[in-house]
């Protein structure tokens, strides 16, 4: 006599807006620290990410500070994982960077192989900022990796990676 068990664990649209409310929440603290974005402004790019992430299109936000000359200050690279299991789940915080005069916060969203020029078009119509194509290095080497966070809910999740002077 054999038996078998097979456990999987599937994530709901509940789940998605649980962990990008996380990264809201960072994003938001960000904004408020720095003065270099407005909170209005981080709300709508979360929005758009919410967006993106629920279609599964997005393989990974970078939100970087930059001084007054374009040099990075700061950075955090979210990476979104649907490896069920393979995340702690943490609370937002430990983004409370600099107030930077003259400063800016750049996004950089990376797509997955799923959001062709058809689904591009598509979800322009979703989205409340006009994105654009970059070619913005966010490699980061100018600064210090260190320890992130997790943000997961029921098998869904983002990685959070976080860079420092």
């Amino acid at each position: 006599m054999s038996t078998s068990y097979t456990a999987s664990s599937s994530y709901t649209v509940a789940d998605i807006e649980k962990v990008v409310s996380r990264f809201s929440a960072d994003l938001l603290m960000i904004a408020d620290s720095t003065k270099a974005l407005s909170q209005e402004k981080a709300r709508t790019y979360a929005r758009d990410v919410e967006r993106l992430v629920k279609k599964g299109y997005l393989e990974s936000v970078d939100v970087t500070l930059l001084d007054f000359f374009g040099t990075e200050l700061r950075a955090v690279t979210y990476h979104v994982n649907t490896d069920a299991g393979s995340l702690n789940s943490s609370r937002p915080g430990g983004v409370l960077w600099p107030n930077t005069s003259g400063g800016a916060i750049r996004l950089v969203l990376r797509h997955n192989h799923t959001y062709t020029d058809s689904a591009q078009e598509t979800m322009r119509e979703d989205l409340e900022t006009s994105w654009s194509p970059t070619s913005a290095d966010t490699s980061h080497a100018s600064l210090n990796a260190g320890n992130g966070r997790d943000y997961e809910s029921n098998g869904f999740g983002m990685q959070r990676k976080d860079f420092t002077k």
